[in-house]
C-alpha cells in the first residue's frame, strides 16, 4: 500500500503531574499507519481505553492487509476508529463495568500511495509542517471550538477561556461516534505530526512551528516533549513526526 519513502520518530512520556501515562502511541511504518489515543476515564480506564484503541487499529490493518481487499482509505480510517469506539464501550459496560465512562482521543493516520488520510475524535491532533508555515489538518471536538465557530469566543480568548479540556466527542464514552476523516495528497519533503493535547495544549502554534525549524527532523520529537514539561508538563505528552523524503 505505501510506496513513498518516509521516516517516523515518536514518543510518549507522562509528563510531570500525572501518576500514570494513559496516553497509548502506535506506529506501524510497514502498514503504513500512525495512531495517538489520549485516554480518559479514572483509574487505569484511560489507559485501557486509549490501548484498546491501538490495538483495534493494528487488528484491522493487519486483516486488511492479509485479505488483500480493495478498501477506500477513508473507510479504512472510519472503520479504525468505530470499532474502537464498539470495543471501548463493550468492555466497560459487558465486560469490567468499574470502567464504565472511559473514553479516548483519536487521533488515526494512514498513509498509502500518493495520500495521507486523517481520521480523528476528540482533541488529540495532526499537523502539516512545510515551508517553515504549521497547519492544523485536524478540528478538535472540544467545547472550546464550539465556542469559537459559534462566534462566541475569539481564537485569542481561547487561550486563556475555562473549560480548555473540555472535549464534546471521544471514543468509546458512547455506543456510537461520529468521525472526522481528512484526505491530503503528499508532497515530498512534507512533515506531519500527531499529538495529544498534552503537547498542542501546552505548547503555541507558532512554538511548534518555530521548533521545527530550529531543530534537525530526526531531533525534533524529544524537543518536542521537553517544551512541554517546561511549559508545565500537566499531562501525558505524545508525538508521533512523519516526514515524506
Amino acid at each position: 500500500m505505501v510506496s513513498m519513502d518516509f521516516s517516523i520518530w515518536a514518543q510518549t512520556d507522562v509528563g510531570l503531574k500525572r501518576k500514570q501515562n494513559q496516553d497509548s502511541i502506535l506506529v506501524e511504518k510497514k502498514l503504513g499507519l500512525v495512531v495517538v489515543a489520549d485516554g480518559m476515564g479514572g483509574h487505569k480506564g484511560g489507559e485501557v481505553a486509549s490501548d484498546i484503541a491501538i490495538t483495534t487499529a493494528k487488528k484491522i490493518m493487519q486483516d486488511q492487509l492479509m485479505t488483500g481487499d480493495k478498501v477506500n482509505p477513508r473507510d479504512l480510517v472510519e472503520k479504525i476508529i468505530t470499532v474502537s469506539n464498539k470495543n471501548i464501550f463493550h468492555e466497560a459496560h459487558v465486560v469490567n463495568t468499574e470502567l464504565q465512562g472511559m473514553g479516548t482521543t483519536m487521533v488515526v493516520g494512514i498513509i498509502t500511495e500518493k495520500n495521507i488520510y486523517f481520521g480523528n475524535v476528540g482533541d488529540s491532533r495532526a499537523y502539516l509542517y512545510k515551508d517553515k508555515n504549521l497547519w492544523q489538518v485536524t478540528e478538535d471536538h472540544s467545547l472550546i471550538n464550539e465556542q469559537i465557530k459559534a462566534g462566541f469566543l475569539s481564537e485569542e480568548e481561547s487561550e486563556t477561556a475555562a473549560g480548555k479540556n473540555v472535549i464534546t466527542r471521544s471514543v468509546g464514552f458512547a455506543e456510537e461516534v461520529d468521525v472526522d476523516v481528512f484526505e491530503r495528497e503528499i508532497s515530498p519533503g512534507e512533515t506531519y505530526m500527531l499529538c495529544s493535547d498534552g503537547l498542542c495544549g501546552l505548547i503555541s502554534d507558532q512554538d511548534i512551528s518555530d521548533l521545527f525549524q530550529a531543530n534537525p527532523i530526526d531531533k525534533v520529537t524529544p524537543v518536542f516533549v521537553e517544551e512541554a514539561k517546561k511549559a508545565g508538563g500537566d499531562d501525558n505528552i505524545s508525538v508521533i513526526v512523519v516526514q515524506f523524503k
